[in-house]
C-alpha cells in the first residue's frame, strides 16, 4: 500500500477533531482560536487530499479496510473507504471549497459572541466530516452514515439562529423533507441486501450480482434510489427546503447549497452508474423529473428579490440540469457540472454574502444598486460568476453546459426543446441580479449607503480564487471539438461508464452557436430592461404567480400539511386524550372511586363488626342449603 493512502483515515478524522475542540471548548477559546483550528484542520484536510489525487492520478487506487461494521452468518459489512478516481475528485471539492468558506466565516462571523462563533465552526467541521465520510465510504452503510450526518447538520446550521422562529421552521423543514428522501435510499439498501446480500460497491456492481437482479429488482432499487437523490439535491417534489433554507448564514449557503451537500445525490446515482445504467426507466424518471425542475426553478427566480433567494432557485435549477444529464446516461457530464457550480456558486454566494455585509443586513435587492463603485472586487468577482453560470464561452460553465446539452440532443431531440430554454433563463435573472445590484443609483437609505465598503481581506481573497476557478476550472473538460481531449472524462473512465453519445463537429459548432448567440441576447435583453431600474409596483398575473413561486408552498400547505395537522388534532384530542388518557385516568378513577365507598366498611364498631360477621354466616349457610 502506498504510505499517503496509510493516512487516508486523517482526511475526516481531522474536521472531527476540528469539531470536538470547537464544540467542547466553546466556552474558553478566542474567536481566533476558534477561527484558526476550525480552518487549519480543514486545510490539512485539503492537503491530504491533493497528495491522495496525485497518488489516484497515477494510477494508484485502494480499498482501506478499518474494521467489520455488522458481522452476521448472512451479512457481512465492513467500514472501509474506497479510494478511486471518483470520490478523489469529490475529496478536492469539498476540503478545497470547504476551506475557502471557512476562511471566509472567520470574517463575516466576526460579530458572534465568542461561544456562538466557536460553535458555528465546530458545526462546520461536523458538516465537513460527514460529507467526506459519505464520498469516501467503500459501501452503502458508510455513504449512509455521512448522508444522515449532512442531514443533521444541515438542521444545525441552517438554524443557527434559533431564536428566530422562521429560522427553526427552515431548518425543521430541510429537516424532515430529508427524512422523506432518507427513506427511499434505506428501502433501496434493504432491497439489495435481500437480493444480493451485500452493499459493497465491489461486490455490488459484479456482472455475477448484477446478474441476479431481475428488471423490476433493478428498477425499484434505482427509484428508492433517486427519491432519496431527490431530497438531498431538491428536486420535484422535494425541493421546497432549500430555498427556505437560505435562513442560515450565507456562508453555509455556499457550503450546503452550491459545493457539497445538494450534490450528494449526484454523487450517488454517479457511482452507482452501474445499476442506474441497467434501468432505462428509472433514467427516464430522473431525465423528466430533472428537466421540469430546471424549468420551474429558473422561471421562479426571474421574479425573486432577495439576494439569496434567486441564489438558491437558481442552485435548484443547475441541479435539475445535472440529473438531466444522468438521466440521458451522461454520468461524466453531470459530475462536470458538480464540480464548475461548485465554483462559480460558491463564488456568488459568498458574494451575496459581501453585499449583505455592507448593506448591514439587507437582502433586497431593489433597496440596492449602484454598489460597483463601492465594492469592486466583490462586483468584478461577482460577474465573473455570472459569465460562468450563464455559459459564456471560455468560462468553466460553458463547457460543462454545454457537453450536458450536446448530450441531451443526442440522446432526445424533444427533452433538448425544452431545455434550451434554461441557458436563456438563467443568463437573465443572472444578470437581473447583476445589474440591479451593482449598477445603477443606489435606492437604499442614506445611512446604508453611509456605511457602504469592500469586504475585508478575509472575505475577498475566496472571491477571488472562486473566481480564477470560475474562468479556468472548465479547461479540465475541453471537448475534442474544441481541440481538447477531455481529460476528466478520460481520468473518470475507469469509475464512471457514460452513454456515448456521437454528434457531428459541424452540429456541435452549431448547437454551440445557437446557445451562446441565445445566451448574448437574453444579456442584453436584461441589461436594456433593468439599467434605469425603478422600484414598480405589485407584479401582476404571470409575474406574481412567480413571486408566490407557482404556489408550490401553499399547495403542499393545503394538501399535505394542513390534512396532515388536521388528523394529527384528531388524534391528539379524540384518540389520545379521550380514549387512551380517558381509559388509563377512568381506571383511576373507578380504584379511587371504589375504595372511597369500600372504606365505610372499616367504621371502627365492633358492633357493626359482629353484624357484618353474623350477615355473611347467613350469607354462607343461604349458599349451602339452597344453591
Amino acid at each position: 500500500m502506498n504510505n499517503i493512502f496509510k493516512l487516508v483515515w486523517l482526511i475526516p478524522i481531522l474536521p472531527l477533531l476540528g469539531f470536538l475542540i470547537n464544540g467542547l471548548g466553546r466556552k474558553m477559546l478566542s474567536k481566533t482560536v476558534s477561527g484558526f483550528v476550525g480552518s487549519a484542520v480543514v486545510f490539512a484536510s485539503f492537503v491530504l487530499s491533493v497528495l491522495v489525487f496525485l497518488q489516484v492520478k497515477s494510477g494508484n487506487t485502494s480499498t482501506l479496510h478499518f474494521f467489520d461494521f455488522i458481522h452476521l452468518k448472512s451479512l457481512n459489512i465492513a467500514f472501509d473507504f474506497k479510494i478511486d478516481h471518483l470520490s478523489s475528485l469529490f475529496l478536492l471539492i469539498i476540503t478545497g471549497v470547504g476551506f475557502l468558506i471557512h476562511v471566509y466565516s472567520t470574517s463575516y462571523m466576526h460579530d458572534e459572541d465568542g461561544k456562538d462563533f466557536a460553535k458555528y465552526f465546530a458545526y462546520l467541521n461536523l458538516f465537513v466530516f460527514s460529507m467526506l465520510l459519505l464520498v469516501m465510504g467503500g459501501n452503502y452503510l458508510v455513504m449512509f452514515i455521512g448522508w444522515e450526518g449532512v442531514g443533521l447538520c444541515s438542521y444545525l446550521l441552517i438554524g443557527y439562529w434559533y431564536k428566530n422562529v422562521d429560522y427553526t421552521n427552515a431548518a425543521k423543514k430541510a429537516f424532515i423533507m430529508n427524512r422523506i428522501g432518507d427513506l427511499g435510499f434505506l428501502l433501496a439498501l434493504f432491497w439489495l441486501i435481500s437480493k444480493i446480500g451485500t452493499i459493497e460497491y465491489d461486490q455490488v456492481f459484479t456482472a455475477a450480482s448484477l446478474a441476479k437482479l431481475s428488471t423490476f429488482d433493478m428498477t425499484g432499487i434505482t427509484l428508492l434510489m433517486f427519491v432519496g437523490a431527490t431530497g438531498k439535491s431538491a428536486q420535484i417534489p422535494l425541493f421546497t427546503w432549500l430555498p427556505d433554507a437560505m435562513a442560515g448564514p450565507t456562508p453555509v449557503s455556499a457550503l450546503i447549497h452550491a459545493a457539497t451537500m445538494v450534490t450528494a445525490g449526484i454523487y450517488m446515482i454517479a457511482r452507482s452508474n452501474a445499476l442506474f445504467s441497467l434501468a432505462p426507466i428509472t433514467l427516464n424518471v430522473i431525465a423528466i423529473i430533472g428537466i421540469a425542475t430546471t424549468l420551474l426553478a429558473a422561471s421562479i427566480a426571474i421574479k425573486q428579490n432577495d439576494i439569496k433567494k434567486i441564489l438558491a432557485y437558481s442552485t435548484v435549477s443547475q441541479l435539475g440540469l445535472m440529473f438531466v444529464a444522468l438521466g440521458t446516461g451522461n454520468y461524466v457530464a453531470a459530475v462536470f457540472h458538480v464540480i464548475t457550480h461548485a465554483f462559480f456558486k460558491a463564488l456568488m454566494f459568498l458574494g451575496s454574502g459581501s453585499v449583505i455585509h455592507a448593506m448591514g443586513g439587507e437582502q433586497d435587492i431593489r433597496k440596492m444598486g449602484g454598489l460597483h463603485k463601492h465594492m469592486k472586487i466583490t462586483s468584478f468577482t461577482f460577474l465573473i460568476g455570472c459569465l460562468a453560470i450563464s455559459g459564456i464561452p471560455g468560462f468553466s460553465g460553458f463547457f460543462s453546459k454545454d457537453e450536458i446539452l450536446m448530450g441531451v440532443f443526442a440522446h432526445n431531440k424533444m427533452l433538448y426543446s425544452f431545455l434550451i430554454i434554461l441557458p436563456l433563463l438563467t443568463a437573465f435573472y443572472m444578470f437581473r441580479l447583476y445589474i440591479i445590484t451593482f449598477t445603477g443609483t443606489f435606492r437604499g437609505t442614506h445611512d446604508q449607503e453611509h456605511h457602504l465598503h469592500e469586504s475585508p481581506s478575509a472575505m475577498t481573497l475566496p472571491l477571488i480564487i472562486l473566481a480564477i476557478l470560475s474562468i479556468v476550472g472548465g479547461f479540465i473538460g475541453v471537448p475534442e471539438v474544441l481541440g481538447g481531449n477531455h481529460w476528466l472524462a478520460s481520468y473518470l473512465s475507469p469509475v464512471v461508464k457514460s452513454a456515448s453519445h456521437h454528434l457531428e463537429h459541424s452540429t456541435e459548432y452549431l448547437l454551440m452557436g445557437i446557445t451562446t448567440v441565445l445566451v448574448l441576447i437574453s444579456i442584453t435583453f436584461a441589461w436594456v430592461k433593468f439599467k434605469n431600474y425603478k422600484v414598480s409596483g405589485e407584479s401582476k398575473g404571470l409575474g406574481k404567480i412567480l413571486e408566490n413561486k407557482w404556489y408550490v408552498d401553499e399547495l403542499y400547505q393545503m394538501t399535505i400539511v394542513n390534512p396532515l395537522k388536521s388528523i394529527s388534532a384528531f388524534f391528539n384530542n379524540i384518540i389520545e386524550i379521550k380514549l387512551i388518557d380517558g381509559a388509563v385516568n377512568g381506571v383511576g378513577k373507578l380504584v379511587t372511586y371504589s375504595s372511597r365507598q369500600l372504606r365505610w366498611l372499616q367504621s371502627g364498631q365492633v358492633g357493626a363488626y359482629v353484624l357484618l360477621m353474623v350477615i355473611g354466616m347467613l350469607i354462607l349457610f343461604f349458599i349451602q342449603l339452597f344453591l
